[in-house]
């Protein structure tokens, strides 16, 4: 089974609760991924499934785009650790001129495909890491980065760095390892949960603009 014919079978065609307007391949209650274990999705090779969940801080990124669309109207956008795309679509529907989703999952890339295809846009994907890349970019969107403590110590000063020539926008629901940023919110949203991501029915997100100063 190929990657698109595995993520097409094994998840149903949804939609976020707080970004109505886009479609998405989304593991569910009624899916088989949904049901698979740890062991199941190991002995098959197959990575942690993120790609397939609408997280709270895409949600929210592409909420906020939805609302503000001239952030990326003609611009050249990074959706960072994309997942399954949900902000870097929003981006594209926004009318931004050029749009790069990034992921290391190749799983993850071939679902960002087919979610922007769903949506009838256009992205260009990238499958690896691109942290270390200089500029390129007019706005950097990133959702859900700071639930490991190695991940958003490399990251967070990675993305000050690209502030120097870029809009950067961070989204969190309150992971143990983002640091402060309560000088830099410009936003919240209270986004839908389910509790088997979860360990509440709705998270707290906080949009924070990221500069190169010390946070």
């Amino acid at each position: 089974m190929d990657k698109e014919q595995f993520i097409i079978t094994q998840t149903a065609v949804g939609r976020s609760l707080l970004v109505t307007e886009i479609r998405l391949y989304l593991a569910s209650e009624l899916t088989p991924l949904w049901l698979a274990t740890e062991d199941y999705l190991g002995r098959h090779n197959v990575a942690p499934p993120y790609w397939a969940f609408a997280w709270p801080g895409s949600e929210a990124l592409a909420r906020y785009i939805t609302d503000n669309p001239s952030l990326v109207r003609g611009k050249r956008v990074l959706d960072f650790a994309a997942g399954c795309g949900l902000a870097g679509i929003a981006a594209a529907r926004a009318g931004a001129a050029f749009v790069e989703a990034a992921e290391i999952d190749p799983l993850a890339t071939e679902a960002i495909r087919l979610n922007a295809e769903l949506n009838g846009v256009s992205l260009s994907v990238t499958e690896g890491d691109v942290v270390g890349r200089k500029g390129g970019w007019d706005v950097i969107f990133a959702g859900d980065i700071c639930y490991e403590q190695k991940m958003a110590g490399l990251i967070v000063p990675w993305l000050q760095q690209q502030s120097e020539c870029s809009i950067v926008l961070l989204a969190d629901p309150g992971r143990k390892y983002r640091p402060d940023l309560s000088e830099q919110e410009i936003g919240q949203y209270i986004v839908p949960t389910s509790l088997e991501l979860e360990d509440t029915k709705q998270r707290q997100v906080g949009l924070y603009a990221i500069s190169n100063r010390s946070v």
